[in-house]
């Protein structure tokens, strides 16, 4: 994990997390939900059942929102863009979920209200003096915080082809850098106990025209200027093109802590 985070580093993230909501559509099209060993290994570990106050942090479109709401959960779902709130509520009409959109520092919650609290691949965008410690707060005793996340590893020569597409285009570094999810981070807060940690793999073959969907969903790409974006494009365009079909390797992961 990165020392403490300068005001150049505040600045980026907090521009770049409000990006995704432009693209709201794209990103529920594009960006995959978590499997089913995942979210019962989050369901068991925590030991929800009807009922259990949960709270979602960063919901986006709705892609770990959705098999959360199978479970019967007094499920919060927050998210700090609009558009993303609204696509996750026609995703999921008539669930009882109670949507709301705020980012997790402005959002009211009193103390020792959830059973468990639950982010994928958000919680980076959150300022780091206050997510751990207000997640700790909201949690009853004994409740539980789960960070799930996920990665897509392109098969070679594809995949090396496309890091160095990256580098070339510009800046690539941003807030997911710090690693939030680290066991080792959580463990260094102080707040949780001993940090258990999940791991799934599976191979993946994707058309050839969700791959530039999937890679335009980047903060990274949102970020860049619409120049630079075209060129992006049309350079990983022609990297793909070539085949019929992409295959890579999707590893999705969740770390979880309870609070003593």
């Amino acid at each position: 994990m990165a020392g403490p985070e300068s005001e150049r580093e505040r600045r980026k993230r907090h521009c770049q997390r409000v990006l995704f909501d432009d693209i709201a559509q794209r990103y529920e099209a594009s960006r995959p939900g978590y499997p089913d060993r995942v979210v019962e290994f989050v369901v068991t570990t925590a030991g929800l059942g009807p009922g259990s106050a949960v709270l979602e942090i960063g919901c986006g479109t709705g892609q770990l929102t959705e098999p959360l709401a199978r479970y019967g959960f007094r499920l919060t779902a927050i998210d700090i863009g609009a558009s993303m709130v609204a696509a996750a509520r026609e995703r999921l009409t008539n669930s009882g979920i109670s949507f709301e959109v705020t980012s997790f520092e402005d959002m009211a919650g009193a103390d020792a209200s959830f059973d468990l609290i639950v982010s994928s691949a958000a919680f980076h965008w959150i300022d780091p003096e206050i997510g751990f410690s207000k997640s700790a707060r909201l949690l009853r005793p004994g409740g539980w915080f789960a960070l799930l996340g996920s990665a897509e590893e392109y098969d070679a020569p594809l995949g090396p082809a496309i890091d160095a597409l990256w580098i070339k285009h510009g800046d690539t570094g941003g807030a997911w850098e710090r690693r939030p999810s680290d066991p080792e981070v959580i463990d260094a807060t102080g707040s949780f106990g001993a940090p258990e940690r999940l791991g799934d793999t599976q191979r993946v073959t994707l058309p050839t025209d969700r791959v530039g969907a999937l890679e335009q969903t980047r903060a990274t790409f949102l970020s860049w200027a619409g120049e630079t974006q075209r060129r992006f494009t049309e350079d990983l365009g022609a990297l793909v093109a070539a085949q019929p079909a992409v295959h890579l390797t999707r590893r999705t992961f969740v770390t979880m802590a309870q609070v003593p």
